[in-house]
């Protein structure tokens, strides 16, 4: 096995690191300049989100062996040459996947080196230095430069502190991780990754709301009118606006909820330490550095559940596997009604793809992922729930499988929420064919309304519609072919204006108009509302461009 890993890193092993002696960049204000570019700003929140490319995140040439001992961080109490097994060493390692902290991690290392000044712990020059030295490694992660190296970068926080050694010095590196630990060090960068997520995640929902209230302001939308559907059985007539808008609906409530859960993560864990809290800051010491990481909500009450706390997570992926059964339900609407037994709709080419045997097909590809990554967001959340639920207090080494999990749920939402845009603002609808479904006895209700209005008690209305329905299976016609003598025969408040004033679509739907309902006037109000919503979650909710910037800056586009 051994052997077998010694291959492995060094099939890795594409190219040397660079050299220290090429020229470095200027530190913290050169590399906030050079992310004005919004390429760079693109390429600085791909790597973020899923770190480096493997072509990009080298590895170094020099591999460890069950021979040779390695520096840990962690190794002081080791008795000098003990080794850790290579199975182990694999088992272990985080790098693989929580590289993509690594800009976090280099803003929260930025902010707790200025906490360290202020405390006394760095001189001004040490703290010049440090943060110049921590601008190189962001530099050298965001031009995929930045060398992995196996045998000690266990993770990302390991990795950057030994970077930063290197580049400025261990005298200097070494007083980073004064007074933190990594427990406390990876609770923040998850929560200014996550937080650099939200922020994305939720202008892509609302961009995605806003694209559902246009098509359903559309005059063809409104226009249209299609059997609503209950148990998959024809129910009621309601217009192409109102299913769309009903779907606007449910996603903007997925967005409250979002706002919900960050608001919740927004408190900064840094300072507890290990476990137990920080030696050398002052009481309002944690207060200021969450200030200076854009915590909006300050810091934790209790350093014990600080380093603990992963409930941002488990509620981030809660949020997800809701907002993914929500794009489900809508997909397997459209899946249905795209078939040709309803052919209701017809999918945009750009969102479709087609059989390698059968050349007459076109499948909503497109709408079976998202609907079928529901179930993988839904995993997600269960895998975090009980990766917490039987951890004993403060941090266990458990906690590190929690961090695929949301990157795996950040990333698949990234992707599905445009996607969904995409189908939306791309299908077309048929309106014949909606309406030539539409049949007689969906208005079987409305037939015991017009009793109602006549002064009959509804209960006694539905049992009289119920026997119109039976009468006319009986007679193999529609409710609409039954005679005003038929209805007289089964109530004698039957009017001769029965058949015209029931068995109109086009009035049925008109004939909703309390709020929320399926007339015109309903319709333009919910679309007043829904803009009303657009405007306040455009401007309210949510991380700011400036805290999220904190970790990658934001791109300044429209959704």
């Amino acid at each position: 096995v051994a052997g077998a890993l010694r291959r492995r890193w060094a099939s890795l092993a594409t190219r040397p690191r660079p050299s220290t002696d090429a020229p470095r960049p200027a530190g913290l204000a050169r590399h906030r300049a050079a992310a004005a570019d919004r390429g760079t700003r693109r390429e600085l929140h791909r790597t973020m989100s899923t770190g480096p490319p493997a072509d990009e995140a080298k590895t170094s040439e020099e591999a460890p062996t069950a021979t040779k001992p390695t520096k840990k961080l962690w190794g002081g109490a080791f008795a000098p040459g003990a080794t850790v097994d290579p199975v182990m060493e694999a088992f272990n390692a985080s790098i693989g996947f929580d590289k993509a902290l690594c800009f976090a991690d280099v803003a929260g290392s930025e902010a707790y080196a200025r906490a360290l000044e202020r405390c006394g712990v760095l001189s001004a020059a040490q703290l010049e230095a440090m943060l110049r030295g921590l601008a190189m490694v962001r530099d050298e992660w965001a031009a995929g430069t930045f060398v992995i190296r196996p045998e000690t970068d266990e993770d990302i926080h390991t990795a950057n502190e030994r970077r930063l050694g290197e580049l400025v010095g261990t005298d200097i590196a070494g007083r980073l991780h004064t007074g933190r630990s990594r427990n406390d060090q990876v609770a923040t960068d998850l929560r200014l990754w996550l937080r650099r997520e939200i922020y994305d995640l939720r202008r892509q929902l609302v961009a995605l709301v806003e694209s559902a209230k246009d098509v359903a302001g559309r005059q063809e939308s409104l226009d249209a009118v299609l059997p609503g559907y209950t148990h998959l059985q024809r129910a009621q007539p309601v217009r192409w606006s109102h299913f769309v808008l009903s779907h606007a609906w449910a996603w903007s409530r997925d967005a409250e909820r979002l706002d919900d859960v960050f608001k919740r993560s927004d408190r900064s864990p840094l300072g507890s330490g290990a476990l137990a809290g920080h030696p050398f800051f002052r009481p309002g010491d944690r207060a200021t550095l969450a200030a200076d990481l854009g915590f909006g909500g300050g810091c934790s009450p209790n350093s014990l559940d600080a380093v603990s706390d992963r409930d941002f997570c488990v509620e981030f992926a809660q949020w997800a596997a809701l907002l993914g059964a929500h794009l489900s339900r809508w997909a397997e609407d459209l899946i249905v009604y795209g078939s040709k037994e309803f052919g209701y709709v017809s999918f945009g080419a750009a969102y479709s793809t087609g059989s390698s045997l059968m050349p007459h097909k076109r499948n909503p590809d497109a709408l079976e992922l998202l609907r079928g990554k529901s179930a993988r967001l839904q995993a997600a959340a269960v895998q975090l729930t009980s990766l917490v639920s039987s951890l004993p207090s403060a941090y266990n080494k458990d906690l590190q499988e929690d961090k695929e999990a949301v990157f795996d749920v950040a990333n698949t939402l990234k992707l599905a929420l445009p996607v969904a845009k995409g189908v939306l603002e791309t299908l077309t609808i048929h309106p014949a064919k909606m309406r030539a479904a539409l049949q007689p006895d969906m208005l079987a209700t409305d037939l015991a309304e017009y009793l109602v209005r006549r002064g009959v008690p509804f209960r006694e209305t539905h049992h009289v519609a119920g026997a119109a329905v039976r009468l006319a299976e009986s007679k193999a016609c529609s409710l609409a072919d039954l005679t005003p003598a038929d209805f007289r025969g089964l109530h004698a408040a039957f009017g001769d204006d029965v058949v015209t004033d029931v068995f109109d679509f086009d009035k049925a739907v008109e004939s909703r108009d309390a709020h929320g309902s399926t007339s015109l006037r309903a319709q333009r109000d919910q679309l007043d509302r829904l803009d009303a919503w657009l405007r306040h979650a455009k401007t309210t909710g949510g991380p700011s461009a400036a805290a999220a910037g904190l970790v990658v800056p934001v791109v300044d586009e429209d959704h």
